[in-house]
């Protein structure tokens, strides 16, 4: 009886798990400055200056926070920046956007610190089946920072690939 082999590992293949860049949600949390508008309007200078300087900050600590407006009304944008300038030493990370534009950054900043000197030449698949907020964008970024060092990349599964790259003959 013939041993059984794993072709998929002896052929030298890097498989990448899309899920693997996911961001921690427990660590994601979300500012409204809705709450602070005047009659649900407009946001005073003076009043929202008192609510930065004695709101208690410390909720926030080591989250990441994207500060938001739920209301249908116009923020100016100083008010971003005092709030996530307030956030600076407290907060991981913050930024004016919504929670998408927060796990964007996130993921990206997992792919741009994912290590590729040990796959030089290397030959990818990418898994496409995590349950990430922005796949394309996910992908496109992976793809992208792979392409550096790639030889080849493909989508999928070791049985069922797409191919995506391929490098040039040098």
């Amino acid at each position: 009886m013939e041993e059984i082999r794993n072709k998929i590992k002896e052929s030298g293949l890097v498989s990448i798990d899309l899920a693997d860049f996911k961001p921690d949600r427990s660590s994601i949390v979300g500012f409204d400055i809705a709450d602070q508008l005047w009659q649900g309007l407009v946001l005073k200078e003076k009043d929202f200056r008192n609510f930065i300087a004695t709101n208690d900050w410390s909720v926030f600590a080591g989250k990441n926070v994207y500060v938001f407006c739920s209301a249908d009304a116009i923020v100016p944008t100083w008010a971003y920046m005092l709030v996530c300038s307030k956030l600076k030493d407290i907060a991981a990370f913050s930024i004016a956007g919504n929670e998408i534009d927060l796990q964007k950054f996130l993921i990206q900043q997992k792919i741009d610190a994912f290590d590729l000197s040990q796959h030089s030449a290397g030959r990818f698949i990418v898994k496409g089946c995590a349950d990430i907020p922005c796949p394309e964008f996910a992908m496109v970024s992976l793809t992208l920072k792979l392409q550096t060092v790639a030889k080849s990349i493909m989508y999928g599964e070791p049985c069922s690939t797409v191919p995506i790259y391929k490098a040039p003959k040098k």
